[in-house]
C-alpha cells in the first residue's frame, strides 16, 4: 500500500495500480464526492492506468449520474464492486449499465485485485 486517505465519507487505500475505496454507512455518493475521489486519482495515477475498487462492506447509495463523469477518466481502465451482499450486487448490476469502462462484481477483495492487475499489466 502506498497511502491511506481518511475522508469524512470514506477511506481510500492507494496501491500501485488500483485504489480501494470503503464508503461509510449511510452515505449517498454524489457528484461532489466523486469529484474528491477523482482528484485523488489524478494525484496518484497521473498518466498511469489504474482500477477503482469499491469495497462495499457498508450500506450506502450512489447517484448513477456519477458514472457518466467517471467514464471520462482516461486512465481508469476498470471499475469493480466487492461485496457478498445480494442487494449490493443487484445494485451494482444496474450501476454497470451507466459506466462505459470494464465493470466487474466480485465476492472477495483478492479476486478484485487479481482482476485489476490483469488490466494494468
Amino acid at each position: 500500500m502506498t497511502d491511506r486517505i481518511k475522508l469524512d465519507f470514506c477511506d481510500v487505500y492507494i496501491y500501485d495500480n488500483y485504489m480501494v475505496v470503503t464508503v461509510n454507512t449511510g452515505v449517498n455518493i454524489t457528484v461532489e464526492h466523486n469529484s474528491v475521489l477523482t482528484d485523488i486519482a489524478d494525484n496518484y495515477y497521473k498518466n498511469k492506468a489504474f482500477v477503482y475498487i469499491t469495497h462495499r462492506i457498508n450500506s450506502y447509495s450512489v447517484d448513477p449520474a456519477i458514472y457518466k463523469e467517471t467514464s471520462k477518466i482516461p486512465n481508469l481502465v476498470g471499475f469493480c464492486v466487492v461485496s457478498k451482499n445480494f442487494m449490493a450486487k443487484s445494485t451494482a448490476q444496474i450501476e454497470k449499465l451507466f459506466l462505459s469502462k470494464p465493470f466487474e462484481i466480485f465476492d472477495t477483495l483478492p479476486e478484485a485485485i487479481t482482476w485489476a492487475q490483469t488490466l494494468t499489466v
